[in-house]
């Protein structure tokens, strides 16, 4: 393997709480895939703070991510495409689909993914990685 790139981000989460309260709420299911949404929506129920790290958790993600490969945020690279899930252990992993999966798999890219978040930031680091 050898790397392809490397990408960080850093996210101060009361910017984020500010788009969510200017787009009401819709920044949210603009930016995160179907999976993501769908954490973000069970742990905002438990907890609004809770919800808002995990939804600047993934957006700082996405933002690495997409340095990492080179492409900055244009296509195939959407904000729906890239995800970051959790394996059972609690390890976050990236998962594309789509256009996106398809353009990595035709160069050979794989993805790791490191995420973390305080009470003011979120902060990600991403290396890309390919075989060829």
């Amino acid at each position: 393997m050898a790397i392809y790139g490397i990408g960080t981000d850093i996210i101060q989460v009361s910017r984020v709480a500010a788009v969510m309260e200017r787009t009401g709420g819709r920044f949210a299911p603009r930016v995160l895939g179907p999976d993501e949404l769908a954490v973000y929506e069970a742990r905002k129920a438990r907890s609004q703070a809770r919800g808002l790290a995990y939804l600047c958790t993934r957006f700082s993600a996405k933002e690495a991510f997409s340095k990492a490969i080179g492409l900055g945020m244009r296509m195939p690279m959407t904000w729906r495409a890239m995800q970051t899930l959790n394996e059972r252990s609690g390890r976050p992993v990236i998962v594309a689909s789509g256009e996106l999966a398809k353009w990595l798999d035709e160069r050979g890219i794989t993805a790791r993914v490191s995420i973390t978040d305080e009470h003011d930031y979120a902060v990600s680091f991403v290396i890309a990685e390919t075989s060829r």
